[in-house]
């Protein structure tokens, strides 16, 4: 288990779900992941909710807004990427071909956001922390451990990823398959999978990863619970096994054990 009290510049801070059932949420993911809900005011009717693990913040889950179900904005998991000035990053992302959705915006005392989508579609948050640096802890079964671009442009999502981050896209002489390793500074944080494996029609997003004890275990639970297996579990020599669920009510996560 690893405590995290401050997050590197470019790295993955936070992980939020926005969904269509959060009650159901709140108790799907607390038997998946063992993660504790708890319910903060946010608005007159709304709670945001803080998923803790050993009472350190591993995430949270609110419902969709009115105006995101008129967009017909689907149940789905966000990614915040730490940065030191939302408002120079986000300009910056429009620099570099991507789109500011919303923001720069203030979030209470916690911190200042936007939502920006890059160049080939794939939508994530900046993160400026203040009072709440985001995730508090790593390492163990529950905690986000990887994210993968999907994407049918790697080579334009490298030139925004690196030019806005400084992000490193390195590829394994061994892995003939083309999957690009994302390094942050002196860590692995994602990848990008080859297009030649995307699903048709898939839009490009983000697919985030969280740690298990045991894959098979908590997808079969998952299943169970009502959720569906986009990918059953399956394991990559040397890497790890992992299966791709998406929640009961539709957001897409992947769980994931290291080989090592």
């Amino acid at each position: 288990m690893t405590n995290i009290d401050k997050h590197p510049a470019g790295s993955f801070c936070w992980i939020e779900l926005a969904t269509s059932d959060q009650a159901a949420a709140k108790n799907f993911y607390g038997s998946i992941f063992g993660w504790t809900p708890n319910d903060m005011p946010m608005g007159p009717s709304d709670v945001y909710t803080i998923f803790k693990i050993d009472d350190r913040d591993a995430g949270a889950a609110y419902t969709l807004r009115p105006d995101q179900r008129a967009q017909h904005v689907p149940p789905h998991w966000m990614l915040y990427i730490l940065v030191e000035s939302a408002d120079s990053s986000a300009a910056k992302a429009t620099q570099l071909g991507g789109k500011v959705i919303a923001g720069p915006f203030d979030v209470m005392d916690f911190g200042r956001m936007a939502v920006i989508q890059d160049p080939t579609g794939a939508y994530f948050c900046l993160w400026q922390a203040k009072h709440n640096t985001g995730n508090g802890i790593a390492g163990v079964h529950g905690t986000l451990c990887w994210a993968d671009l999907s994407t049918p442009d790697a080579r334009t999502a490298e030139a925004f990823y690196s030019g806005l981050f400084g992000w490193q896209f390195t590829r394994d002489e061994k892995d003939t398959s083309g999957y690009l390793h994302i390094k942050n500074g002196e860590h692995f944080i994602g990848g990008v999978p080859p297009a030649a494996y995307r699903q048709p029609g898939v839009p490009p997003h983000w697919l985030a990863y969280f740690q298990v004890d045991d894959v098979d275990v908590a997808a079969n639970k998952a299943k169970d619970m009502g959720a569906k297996l986009c990918l059953p579990p399956m394991s990559m020599e040397g890497v790890g096994r992992f299966s791709v669920v998406a929640d009961p009510q539709g957001a897409v996560f992947a769980v994931f054990k290291s080989a090592r």
